[in-house]
């Protein structure tokens, strides 16, 4: 929030294959079925999306819910905070960095235990025949090894959601010492909704670098040229959904 005396300017960018979303720009709004929450929208089909995603703030005591439908499947991720998930009559306690992905089957009702915030994530399942669908997978980043990312010591990948058929897709985190950077510029059909959790860089968007930071939220599309180096003082961590295991639309 600049003062009276500043003149207003903006990081955000927003393109046909790209945008790059500062929270700072982003207002609040409200959910019917999370009625006491502070919900900023970072992505959704009118950007050009096919995926919506929210950051959720919630004060202690605060409660959320989904009542299952068939069709969407939930990722949440705790930022901030301890919370209680309940699914079928059961409890499961999660901490920062704790997340959940719930098939399209499964209602849930989540409890803020503390101040908290969360990253949830909604997507259409894509249902392949003879692919019995996953079930609620539930665990911390904490608990998830990091594998060194095509030799370089420097750069970290954690796999969130197993890499199998079942699951139409992917959450990982990246951690990159500063100094380190992918080592090329990807071009691919995934899209990503992608959140910087710690340090600063340079990302490379279609055409243009720019420079990133904590909070900051990014969606690229398909086919957006991308890359990234890491310049702060401490490892940048960022959380990136993609969608994968399934044929190509027609």
């Amino acid at each position: 929030m600049r003062t009276q005396s500043e003149l207003l300017s903006s990081r955000t960018r927003v393109r046909q294959r790209y945008a790059l979303l500062p929270l700072e720009g982003i207002p609040y709004s409200r959910l019917p079925h999370w009625p006491t929450a502070r919900i900023q929208v970072l992505a959704a089909p009118v950007l050009g999306a096919e995926f919506a995603e929210y950051r959720i703030e919630l004060d202690a005591g605060a409660i959320g819910h989904h009542d299952a439908d068939g069709a969407i499947e939930h990722f949440l991720y705790l930022l901030t905070g301890t919370a209680e998930l309940s699914l079928d009559g059961r409890t499961e306690q999660l901490e920062a960095g704790g997340f959940a992905l719930l098939p399209p089957s499964q209602s849930y009702r989540f409890h803020a235990k503390q101040s908290c915030e969360l990253l949830l994530l909604r997507k259409r399942y894509e249902p392949v025949p003879g692919i019995e669908p996953y079930r609620p997978l539930l665990g911390t980043a904490a608990a998830v090894p990091g594998s060194v990312y095509m030799g370089d010591q420097g750069a970290l990948l954690q796999t969130l959601i197993p890499d199998d058929l079942a699951y139409d897709m992917a959450m990982n985190i990246f951690t990159f010492q500063t100094g380190h950077s992918l080592p090329v510029t990807e071009t691919h059909v995934m899209e990503h909704g992608l959140y910087v959790l710690q340090g600063k860089g340079l990302y490379f968007l279609d055409d243009t670098w720019m420079e990133v930071r904590q909070s900051d939220f990014i969606w690229m599309g398909p086919f957006c040229p991308q890359s990234y180096y890491a310049t702060g003082p401490e490892p940048t961590r960022y959380l990136y959904y993609k969608n994968v295991n399934r044929e190509i639309a027609l």
